[in-house]
């Protein structure tokens, strides 16, 4: 099977935006499952300041890991951070590519500073973050050192990661000046990304206006519920509306997103792999994941047909495979507590590292032959031995 390179730029899905076409009504929430998505809020919040994952099952020295820690030091860091591709470019394109800065890459790197304890480069990739990303009124999604130039739209699921990476550093260093800027930027993140209890793809801060809708995979309810000023209202109707996007047990992923004005979920014809995999990984995080899911998961990651995309039924529709699925996967069957399926998902991801010693892409995940290469694969594979 063809190997491919996934990759999810909060930018691509802010393009969306009026590509959408409606495909379901969600279930309307009766009293019954509003009094089930309380009980569960309360079950959450009581958990929330436990912010590390559940179980460590991975080792740092691991040979896979550190050839791979290797290869984002050295081939794709710049004095700006990490960049998005190995190969740049002119930086003037829709979505971000060549050595662009992603807020998505940001808070991926100091996840797992932070859950690996280097204090020191925390600090210093942080500082990166706030030069390269911070507009002062959130963090732009993307920022160009090319054309100086950041974007004027944020994509909210990256600065709940941001958030959550200052928690973890709070947690994991105990230094209460990372509690500090957690309270800061959480504060005004609430106040630019979240109106009247729900939570939006992004906020434009040059035209001060949301977008209409959430993707799913963008409900981080852990991080949300760490929030400041007690997120219950807003945990309570996010959660509703992952939940209410269950495709069902006999293909056990989720809707891709949904609009508030219309009440109904969108673009859910084809469902993205990596997308349906966080919303998971989200749900696990809080205890509240379909068996279903983990089984469904966890068979397909044995077979190692775990497809980049499939129709609303669960037939595969693109064949070809990603690593970072195979890394969220790892990431899933940790919360869940299962060691064997954390081990044969990161082996299954490890196949697609690049293990010629010739090559520029030695230890990395990428495209030995066009030597395209995406940072979320690599941050994801990274971020998941830390699990």
């Amino acid at each position: 099977m063809k190997k491919s390179h996934y990759f999810l730029i909060s930018g691509v899905l802010i393009i969306l935006l009026v590509m959408g076409l409606i495909v379901l009504l969600p279930a309307k929430s009766t009293p019954s499952s509003q009094k089930k998505s309380s009980s569960e809020v309360a079950s959450i919040m009581k958990e929330q300041e436990e912010v590390k994952p559940k179980n460590h099952f991975g080792t740092n020295n691991n040979q896979h890991k550190q050839a791979l820690l290797q290869f984002i030091q050295n081939k794709m860091t710049s004095e700006h951070g990490i960049v998005t591709n190995y190969i740049d470019t002119n930086q003037t394109e829709e979505t971000a590519t060549g050595h662009e800065i992603l807020s998505e890459s940001a808070g991926l790197m100091l996840r797992y500073l932070a859950l690996s304890g280097q204090k020191k480069d925390f600090n210093h990739e942080w500082d990166l973050t706030l030069k390269t990303v911070d507009d002062g009124t959130q963090f732009s999604y993307r920022y160009s050192p090319k054309l100086a130039k950041r974007s004027d739209v944020n994509a909210s699921v990256d600065d709940l990661r941001i958030l959550r990476s200052l928690k973890e550093a709070a947690s994991k260093f105990h230094d209460t000046d990372y509690e500090k800027d957690f309270e800061k930027y959480a504060n005004r993140f609430t106040k630019t990304s979240i109106k009247k209890n729900e939570l939006y793809d992004f906020y434009d801060s040059k035209i001060k206006v949301n977008n209409d809708f959430i993707t799913l995979c963008y409900i981080d309810l852990k991080t949300i519920s760490l929030l400041p000023d007690n997120q219950t209202k807003l945990l309570e109707n996010q959660l509703t509306i992952l939940e209410n996007g269950y495709l069902g047990d006999g293909f056990p992923f989720y809707k891709t997103r949904f609009s508030y004005s219309k009440e109904a979920y969108q673009d859910s014809d084809e469902i993205n792999v990596i997308e349906s995999l966080l919303a998971i990984l989200h749900l696990s995080e809080v205890g509240l994941q379909k068996q279903a899911s983990i089984d469904y998961l966890k068979e397909q990651v044995n077979d190692g047909t775990l497809s980049n995309r499939y129709d609303s039924q669960g037939k595969p529709i693109d064949l070809n495979q990603s690593p970072a699925s195979y890394g969220i996967a790892a990431m899933i069957a940790s919360e869940v507590g299962d060691e064997e399926f954390y081990l044969t998902a990161i082996n299954k991801m490890e196949t697609y590292q690049v293990t010629d010693g010739a090559s520029p892409l030695n230890g990395g995940y990428g495209d030995t032959v066009t030597n395209q290469v995406y940072s979320f694969n690599n941050l994801i594979a990274l971020l998941a031995y830390q699990y």
